[in-house]
């Protein structure tokens, strides 16, 4: 089995590239399993909603060439983890950029004025991995993570057919031991593919 783990910051020592590391040695503790990592700001992917990114919207043309590949990574993928900051109580516009040219229509969903919406990647299992520097107190007093679920699990993936299997804020980032939130994070990866596995087993057995 096979993940994509998508990092979105500026700074290869951050903590967000270290969550991506351990979710990557988590999969790979696993029998079988591989990963690979985009670092969008490395590989210096440009979010930028353009004119050719319209026209493939309208289906009026094909994606771009960078749009082409990056699809085709999540293609050869059997899951795909997005490890990010919250920024201002979201994901950042490196990553958002990502997702409205890489999910594009005729690619993660089908839809015209003429035709009624068909999501195209429901063999896609989703993990969000959010570094969070607020408290959970934080999150559920002001409806915040309620609010990201909304925006993202539910208005992203779910409009493409995806499963969003987790939805984890390793809080507290700033103030708090990083050791623990980088244990869950392999922990993560660990636990991507375990239930398939244990059902391949029994079949097998």
């Amino acid at each position: 089995m096979h993940a994509l783990i998508v990092a979105a910051h500026p700074d290869p020592n951050s903590l967000t590239h270290s969550v991506a590391a351990q979710v990557a040695a988590g999969v790979q503790s696993g029998p079988g399993n591989s990963s690979e990592l985009a670092d969008l700001a490395a590989e210096g992917f440009d979010p930028r909603f353009n004119a050719a990114d319209l026209a493939v919207h309208r289906t009026q043309a094909p994606p771009p060439a960078d749009v082409a590949a990056e699809q085709a990574r999540i293609d050869r993928a059997d899951a795909l983890v997005l490890v990010y900051p919250v920024y201002w109580w979201s994901m950042p516009g490196l990553m958002k950029g990502w997702i409205d040219r890489v999910f594009a229509n005729g690619w993660a969903y089908d839809e015209s004025p003429d035709t009624r919406l068909t999501k195209k990647l429901q063999r896609l299992q989703v993990h969000l991995v959010a570094i969070a520097g607020a408290d959970m107190r934080t999150y559920a007093r002001h409806g915040y993570f309620g609010a990201m679920k909304t925006q993202i699990d539910h208005g992203i993936f779910d409009y493409c057919g995806a499963r969003v299997l987790t939805s984890e804020l390793l809080l507290d980032s700033q103030i708090k031991d990083p050791a623990p939130l980088l244990e869950t994070a392999r922990q993560i990866g660990g636990n991507l593919f375990a239930a398939k596995r244990r059902r391949e087993l029994a079949d097998a057995a």
